[in-house]
């Protein structure tokens, strides 16, 4: 696999990250009562979201792939 296509595949799995953590905020706002689950999920919706933008930052700054 060449290093460009690597690259596409590590910023989906970033995007993956974004959309679970927004899903789980979602979820815990409106479905879960209990604060200790709710403040447990939004702290798994923080990681992720953080872990997601270091890798965008990776990806990004990381500069073009040279062609082989």
């Amino acid at each position: 696999m060449s290093p460009a296509l690597m690259k596409m595949w590590i910023s989906f799995v970033a995007m993956g990250f974004m959309i679970i953590s927004v899903l789980t905020v979602y979820f815990t706002r409106f479905k879960v009562k209990n604060n200790i689950i709710r403040g447990i999920l939004n702290t798994v919706a923080f990681l992720l979201i953080l872990l997601a933008g270091l890798i965008i930052f990776y990806v990004v700054f990381s500069g073009p792939v040279p062609e082989q």
